[in-house]
């Protein structure tokens, strides 16, 4: 079964060329376009792996990373930090509220299909949700 990955960006053409890049890759592609649709779609569609933002309307990625980390069926759950935030400071805040990478825009979106493969080949079982990364 291949990985399931919800990419949660409010920059729909920023959603669109990860979603076309992952979805060449093999992996199934879940959009949400802010933070509160982003905890919906992880409680309902149950990603392997989320691409989060930190800029968004509603609840920016920090507080939708904290929320993810404290609950228990999804404190495991690998989340790549996309983000213009690249001062070392939010840097720092994202590692230290659980992201498993952070990764700055402008973006090479075959990076991120890196890191996305890189994360997939570290789980032992894609669906379990049962290992962190400290990449």
């Amino acid at each position: 079964m291949p990985l399931k990955v919800l990419v949660c960006d409010d920059e729909r053409h920023i959603v669109r060329l990860i979603q076309v890049n992952l979805e060449r890759q093999g992996y199934t592609v879940v959009t949400a376009f802010d933070g509160k649709e982003g905890l919906e779609k992880i409680r309902s569609e149950k990603p392997n792996l989320v691409v989060l933002d930190v800029m968004m309307p509603y609840m920016d990625g920090f507080e939708v990373l904290k929320t993810i980390r404290r609950e228990p069926e999804t404190e495991n759950l690998p989340v790549i930090m996309l983000t213009a935030k690249a001062q070392d400071k939010d840097v720092f805040e994202g590692y230290h509220y659980g992201a498993d990478m952070y990764l700055t825009k402008p973006f090479n979106p075959m990076e991120l299909v890196t890191f996305v493969k890189r994360i997939a080949q570290g789980t032992d079982d894609p669906g379990s949700g049962s290992k962190r990364y400290d990449i």
